[in-house]
């Protein structure tokens, strides 16, 4: 079955990039009625969540902007005083970090194993720190989205700097639209994703340049620009997407063969390759 959906995926259509430029911003009709709605600074990123179904208290955003900040301070790469940055600089053991933070680090400690060291939270980066960004960003808006289901929420949408979850439909027959940035123009997507309950990560070197490295041979990997990655859980869409990257050109087959996920890769000749799960997706 692997070898069958790694074929399908080297034989996947493409298109010129240039040819599916459109608008970053694409106006949406707005619903009589509607949930509560939050754009906030996270993570050193945006999050724009927005809830379709009436009824959800404003106080279910409270309590997902709460519990992101919580994991932001243990995992930051940038908070000097995060539990990863005093494991990276000795000054904590990790049989002594919190339980999250083990939990995340075991899981990447095993990814790091099933992928054959495509996955690489301890070695990935340049200077060698350790960087589990391409687990927690995915796991963290889907622990806080789980605030939501809890709720009763059944239609919205968390978009995350690009990793996005998307719940049922923002109206009545529509899906939502997840627009794919273009590479070189921040103000314009290559393509755009009709989906419904799933989810959408996004790895490439966009915002945080170079940060994932080919662990073979220490350096940027080659042939691609950004992965996309589509399928139910963000937790796994965003590590299938870290991965894909890395591994350059075979990522987009390597995802095929999980099933329920799918690839958009845009490769650096600016053209579109997919695997067959996001033909029907594509808008």
């Amino acid at each position: 079955m692997a070898e069958q959906a790694a074929a399908a995926a080297r034989t996947s259509p493409t298109a010129s990039i240039a040819a599916a430029v459109t608008p970053a911003v694409t106006p949406a009709v707005t619903p009589a009625v509607r949930g509560p709605h939050r754009v906030a600074p996270i993570m050193g990123t945006v999050i724009s969540i927005d809830v379709r179904d009436p009824g959800i208290p404003e106080s279910v955003v409270d309590a997902m902007l709460a519990r992101l900040e919580e994991i932001e301070a243990r995992f930051s790469t940038y908070r000097s005083g995060s539990e990863i940055s005093r494991i990276a600089r000795g000054e904590l053991a990790e049989a002594d970090a919190s339980a999250e933070v083990r939990f995340v680090l075991g899981m990447c400690d095993d990814l790091h194993r099933t992928t054959d060291g495509w996955f690489d939270a301890r070695g990935h980066r340049a200077d060698g720190r350790l960087d589990p960004s391409g687990l927690v960003k995915g796991w963290a808006v889907e622990e806080a989205a789980l605030l939501l289901d809890e709720a009763g929420a059944r239609n919205y949408s968390c978009n995350c700097g690009g990793d996005v979850i998307a719940r049922g439909e923002p109206e009545p027959g529509r899906p939502w639209r997840v627009g794919i940035r273009h590479p070189d123009r921040a103000d314009a997507v290559a393509r755009v994703l009709a989906v419904r309950d799933l989810a959408v990560a996004t790895s490439g070197a966009y915002e945080r340049g170079e940060h994932i490295r080919d662990p073979r041979t220490g350096k940027a990997p080659t042939g691609l620009l950004s992965v996309t990655v589509v399928g139910p859980s963000l937790t796994w869409a965003d590590v299938y997407a870290t991965t894909a990257f890395a591994m350059g050109e075979a990522g987009p087959a390597w995802v095929a063969t999980h099933p329920g996920y799918g690839a958009l890769a845009i490769t650096t000749d600016q053209r579109l390759a997919w695997t067959p799960l996001v033909e029907p997706l594509l808008a």
